[in-house]
């Protein structure tokens, strides 16, 4: 008997509610049927919450090592560029306080904190700022060479969120803690700090109640591959249990059960002995001697079908932690033609989401500090891009761009764009193919803006020569610096500059 179980219920007002569900009481399927499916349940454990548990995780277990490490690492990994007209030698400068500060480094570590505890800050310090961190931060106080560095700390270890959040909806760190408790953990002291002056660390996101319940911080990732992860650690210690019971060597003893059960204690000490001491002959001559009517046997056992068993729980747990068997085991792709560039590229598609949604907010608050710090003034047309999660090869590249080449050339050729359209084209594909930075607004303005008839323009470099592309010496000019100083922004810019360059 199938049917489809209905209940009513009427309310105060005269309505009724429906409740619909399957049900087969022969069977015992469906809903509030005495089956074992219907007695799964799912508590709310929160797991986050449990610090020790957390610690001992990634101390202990190198997969959970992998799984906090592995995504924050590939997320940092090839970092960022920075997007500007501004002359290669001033971008070079920010690289390198960037590289003094260990920026890289301290970010890492708080996408790292984020990911196990579900929650970590990272305090901007900045020198002279030190009486004026509960005010919002204001770039026009940042004095040249006052940016420190990052002081992370995870949600336990010194930094507390307060109950006021940011009521501002055009604030991008809006309906997030508005004030910071921090604790210098070297003074003990505790400042409270103004939520433009911190960078926000979660694991994943959680709804509102639930991110309360964490006090706005996220949840732990270890959360979600726990259950997967005890599977996979238990059938993992099973199978090294069994490899004990692959070979058992079995002896029969006539009456032994009698012997210990009625002989004197000094009697079965000795049947020990006995065994024992043939155990050790067998050990260490590989010879067995034993009575007459004893009997001695071998019980060789296979394990079929154990290995299939183990992966499966290493699959379910690569996908609980979204990271692929090959790059969180380290194994090499298993099949027929396998080579697991499907799975590399879903992780890549996920890393440069990540990117986005977690690594922007961060750097979005540190790169114009790290401007106003070393140059003065944050120019009008700065930016950034993530560099490609996977660097393609010195042969690719070439490859790749011959062939841009190739294409801007033809179409130019036919008529089809002008020369500051293909001067455009060719700049715009840098990130990818590394090469035409230096290709520069005064380049593109001063190219021809008309579209030529089709001609027998050779489609080689040379053609992009006519195009002023490969010419860095004519792109790299003292006017061009100039023009890049005129792009900063915040009082007498050309100045700012001027006075940036000469520290």
């Amino acid at each position: 008997m199938t049917q489809t179980a209905a209940q009513a219920t009427t309310t105060s007002r005269g309505k009724v509610s429906t409740t619909d569900a399957f049900q087969n009481a022969l069977a015992r399927l469906g809903w509030g049927m005495p089956s074992f499916l219907e007695s799964t349940a799912y508590p709310l454990t929160r797991l986050t919450k449990n610090y020790q548990l957390m610690n001992a995780l990634y101390r202990d277990n190198w997969i959970v090592g992998r799984i906090i490490d592995v995504i924050p690492e590939d997320m940092c990994k090839n970092w960022y560029q920075i997007s500007s007209q501004l002359r290669p030698d001033l971008i070079e400068r920010l690289t390198k306080v960037e590289r003094r500060a260990q920026v890289k480094a301290r970010v890492l570590q708080g996408l790292k904190w984020g990911r196990l505890y579900g929650g970590a800050a990272g305090l901007l310090m900045i020198d002279g700022h030190e009486h004026i961190v509960d005010e919002p931060l204001d770039l026009d106080t940042v004095m040249p060479g006052a940016f420190k560095g990052i002081m992370v700390m995870d949600r336990w270890s010194g930094v507390y969120p307060e109950s006021e959040l940011v009521s501002d909806i055009g604030d991008p760190d809006f309906n997030t803690p508005a004030y910071y408790q921090v604790r210098n953990n070297a003074t003990s002291e505790v400042y409270r700090v103004h939520h433009s002056r911190i960078l926000r660390f979660t694991g994943y996101e959680l709804p509102y109640w639930e991110a309360q319940a964490e006090v706005y911080w996220g949840g732990s990732i270890i959360e979600r591959v726990y259950e997967e992860l005890r599977k996979r650690d238990n059938t993992s210690y099973n199978i090294a249990n069994l490899v004990f019971r692959a070979n058992l060597l079995v002896r029969g003893i006539k009456d032994l059960d009698q012997m210990l059960a009625t002989a004197p204690t000094q009697a079965q000490q000795e049947v020990y002995n006995t065994v024992q001491a043939a155990n050790w002959a067998m050990n260490n001559f590989s010879m067995y001697v034993i009575d007459t009517q004893d009997t001695f046997d071998v019980k060789q056992t296979t394990f079929a079908g154990l290995a299939e068993v183990y992966e499966n729980f290493m699959m379910d747990l690569s996908g609980a932690a979204e990271i692929p068997v090959t790059k969180l085991f380290g194994r090499s792709p298993a099949g027929l033609n396998a080579t697991g560039e499907s799975d590399l590229q879903n992780y890549y598609d996920m890393i440069e989401s990540r990117q986005e949604s977690h690594l922007r907010p961060v750097l979005d608050k540190v790169i114009p500090v790290l401007f106003v710090s070393e140059l003065g003034a944050i120019p009008d047309d700065w930016g950034y891009d993530f560099l490609p999660v996977r660097r393609p090869s010195n042969q690719e590249r070439s490859d790749l761009a011959a062939k841009v080449v190739e294409s801007v050339v033809q179409v130019f050729n036919a008529g089809l764009i002008s020369q500051q359209t293909a001067l455009k084209e060719l700049r715009q594909q840098e990130p990818v193919t590394g090469m035409w930075s230096n290709i520069t607004d005064d380049d593109i303005a001063r190219a021809d803006d008309r579209t030529q008839p089709a001609g027998e323009i050779a489609s080689d470099l040379s053609a992009l020569g006519a195009l002023g592309a490969l010419s860095p010496s004519q792109n790299r000019s003292d006017e061009a610096g100039t023009e890049a100083g005129e792009s900063l922004s915040g009082g007498d810019t050309k100045e700012s500059l001027a006075a940036a360059s000469g520290r």
